[in-house]
């Protein structure tokens, strides 16, 4: 097992930080991002030499989501109300990328958890249908499902804050600013 802790040690300053984005966008809170990725780390760990040899972050994905799959359904963290979603300033602020970032995390966050971890995955993690899928331990169908329900509620939750929505219908998708 000594052999193994070099790799899973550059495996984890390597990727740890991306790692620690996802578990941030599926958990909403710094702290219990920590904790998620900290416990995931500490499950892969035992099994790092088989795991290492062919597509570690995958595994190491899968293993964060269905973590937080878990913890979702002991209902070890409950929902954290938030607020109405915050207006972006006005143009030549230079929040208003933050302001607009934190507005857009807020509404993912405000989806059910299996739409959360489609979102993440395919949007913000860039995964494929099928490499998400391969993730969820579901079918390519059930992604692209869950991700048109998600991405509905959020185009409605956007369309609520005109703010946050640039003018423009492209092929009847809205675009965000």
């Amino acid at each position: 097992m000594r052999d193994a802790a070099p790799d899973f040690e550059e495996f984890v300053t390597a990727r740890g930080p991306r790692l620690l984005r996802v578990a941030w966008l599926l958990t909403g809170d710094a702290h219990l991002a920590e904790d998620l990725l900290q416990t995931t780390l500490a499950k892969v760990w035992p099994r790092w030499r088989s795991i290492a040899g062919e597509n570690p972050e995958a595994y190491v994905r899968k293993a964060l989501v269905n973590t937080h799959a878990s913890w979702w359904r002991r209902r070890w963290r409950g929902e954290v109300p938030h607020g109405d979603v915050p207006v972006v300033a006005a143009a030549g602020d230079p929040f208003a990328s933050v302001d607009l970032e934190q507005s857009l995390a807020a509404l993912v966050r405000r989806l059910p958890p299996r739409q959360r971890a489609v979102v993440v995955l395919r949007y913000f993690e860039d995964l494929s249908v099928e490499e998400t899928a391969h993730v969820l331990g579901c079918r390519p169908g059930t992604v692209k499902s869950q991700a048109a329900k998600a991405l509905g509620m959020l185009r409605t939750e956007l369309a609520a804050v005109p703010s946050l929505v640039e003018g423009g219908d492209r092929h009847g998708e809205r675009t965000c600013a």
